[in-house]
C-alpha cells in the first residue's frame, strides 16, 4: 500500500456483470462517443474468458458476441470506414491474432472483421495509432515484445503487417498513444511505465517515465489511458493495481501529479484494476466533461464488471480545474 496522498471519487454508474462468474473475467474497455448525442455513447468491454459487450452509458450489456478469450480491446472512429475495434485474440497462447471488428453504432453490435497474425508469442495488451498517414495497431505481447501492425482497412476483411519491433524486459499489457505527439505509452508490470516513439521509422528505445517503486504507482502496474487536452496538455493514466489506485503524469512533461481511488458510495469501491478508458467532452448529463471506464475486479455478489466514472469528478479531487 502506497504512503503517497491518494485521492477519492466514487462512481456515477457500472455495467452489468459479464457473463463469466466466479472467475477474473472482465478486464479491458474501450469507450466510443457519439458526438451527435453524447448519452447514446457505448463501451466496448472483454470478457477474457468469453467474448465481447458492448454497453451503453447506463450499464445494459446492449449485445454479447462469443469471440473466445480476447483480453484488450481499443477502437477509432474512422469516419466513412466505420468504427474500426481492434482486440489482443489469445486463444492461440503461441500465435497472437489481432482480432477486428466494426462497430455498429445503431444496433450497438459487432461484426467481425477477420483476424491478423501479430507475432509469435501470448497476445496481452493492444491500443491503436491513428497517424496521418496510416492506422496502426500495437500488439503487446505477454514477454514484453511490442509488435507494431499497419493495418488495411479497404478491402472486405482488414489486413495488417508488422512494421516493427520494440521490447521490454518482463511481462507488459496496458498501453495507449498520444496521437498529438506520436508518444506511445506501455505500462510493464512489474517495473513501470515506459515511453516509446510511436512512429514506424522511430528509434525503438524505451524512456521509463515512472517507476513501480511502491509509491507512485505499487505493481502490478496494469491499464493506461491517454488524455489530451490542447496542444500538448493533458495526462496518462496508470492502474496502480497493487494498491486499488491509478496514478496521472502530465503529457507535456511527463510529470507525476497525483493519484486517486473509485471509492464506495452509492455504487461500490473498484479494486484490481486491469484496462482503463478515458475520453475527454461530454457524454450527458452524468458526464458533462468526460468519462472514465475502469475494470473491476472484485464485484461481489455478481461476477467481474465496468465502472463508469466522471472525468470531472477526478480532476476536482486533484484540484486540476
Amino acid at each position: 500500500m502506497s504512503s503517497a496522498p491518494t485521492a477519492s471519487v466514487t462512481a456515477r454508474g457500472e455495467t452489468v456483470a459479464v457473463g463469466t462468474a466466479n472467475a477474473d473475467a472482465a478486464d479491458d474497455p474501450a469507450i466510443w462517443r457519439n458526438p451527435a448525442n453524447p448519452a447514446a455513447s457505448l463501451i466496448v468491454g472483454t470478457d477474457k474468458k468469453a467474448g465481447l459487450h458492448v454497453y451503453d452509458m447506463q450499464g445494459a450489456d446492449r449485445s454479447f458476441l462469443d469471440a473466445g478469450a480476447v483480453n484488450n480491446v481499443d477502437l477509432r472512429d474512422m469516419g466513412e470506414k466505420g468504427i474500426v475495434v481492434a482486440v489482443s485474440d489469445r486463444n492461440d497462447l503461441l500465435a497472437s491474432k489481432l482480432a477486428m471488428f466494426t462497430l455498429d453504432p445503431t444496433t450497438a453490435t459487432l461484426k467481425p472483421m477477420g483476424k491478423i497474425a501479430s507475432g509469435a508469442g501470448e497476445a496481452y495488451g493492444v491500443c491503436l495509432y491513428r497517424a496521418p498517414a496510416a492506422l496502426y495497431a500495437f500488439m503487446v505481447l505477454k514477454d514484453g515484445t511490442i509488435n507494431q501492425i499497419e493495418l488495411d482497412l479497404s478491402g472486405a476483411s482488414h489486413t495488417g503487417r508488422i512494421v516493427r519491433t520494440m521490447k521490454l524486459a518482463t511481462q507488459s499489457e496496458g498501453c495507449a498513444v498520444d496521437e498529438r505527439t506520436g508518444r506511445l505509452y506501455v505500462a510493464e508490470e512489474d517495473v513501470g511505465l515506459w515511453r516509446f516513439d510511436a512512429a514506424p521509422d522511430g528509434p525503438v528505445a524505451p524512456v521509463r517515465i515512472a517507476a513501480a517503486d511502491g509509491h507512485q504507482i505499487v505493481a502490478d502496474a496494469e491499464g493506461v489511458a491517454v488524455v489530451p487536452e490542447g496542444d500538448r496538455g493533458g495526462y496518462v493514466v496508470v492502474s496502480s493495481q497493487g494498491d486499488n489506485a491509478y496514478a496521472l503524469y502530465r503529457l507535456d512533461d511527463e510529470s507525476y501529479v497525483g493519484r486517486f481511488r473509485i471509492a464506495a458510495g452509492t455504487i461500490g469501491a473498484v479494486e484490481e484494476t486491469d484496462g482503463i478508458d478515458i475520453v475527454a467532452g461530454d457524454f450527458g448529463p452524468g458526464y458533462p466533461a468526460g468519462l472514465m471506464v475502469a475494470q473491476d475486479g472484485i464485484n461481489p455478489p455478481r461476477a467481474q464488471n465496468f465502472k463508469l466514472v466522471s472525468w470531472a469528478d477526478v480532476k476536482q479531487a486533484l484540484g486540476l480545474q
